[in-house]
């Protein structure tokens, strides 16, 4: 009866619960797929809660984990969709503000036209005399 019962892990410092790297949850999610292996089986065997396990196969399945296989972040869905939006607004603020900078300089250049033929008519000959 001494050996059924899991040995404590001690975690050093304040840290209440045991953080698990990607790569971990991984390899650990890939054993319970093993042949004549059972969830519980690996969650005995690696210190987790059968139930935790579960959820990181249901992440797996569901693709959330793919991400993390480089070591990027993941994000909330609605986090990203509103993400998304944001650029878009943007997108569209940028396209509104060069249009207008588009308007400006042609106006500036019908405007410029006739004014500068018109100071040219009216200035001093060039040779300097009246």
């Amino acid at each position: 009866m001494t050996g059924s019962y899991p040995k404590a892990e001690v975690l050093p410092g304040p840290e209440r619960r045991r953080s698990w790297s990607t790569a971990e949850k991984l390899s650990i999610v890939q054993e319970t797929y093993e042949a004549d292996v059972t969830v519980s089986l690996v969650a005995r065997r690696h210190g987790v809660a059968p139930n935790q396990l579960f959820r990181w196969r249901k992440l797996a399945s569901q693709g959330a984990l793919v991400a993390t296989r480089a070591q990027e972040d993941v994000v909330a869905a609605s986090e990203y969709r509103a993400l998304q939006a944001q650029i878009r607004e943007l997108h569209r603020l940028l396209g509104k503000k060069t249009l207008e900078t588009e308007i400006l300089k042609e106006a500036l250049e019908v405007a410029a036209g006739p004014k500068k033929a018109l100071l040219r008519s009216l200035s001093w000959p060039k040779d300097g005399s009246r």
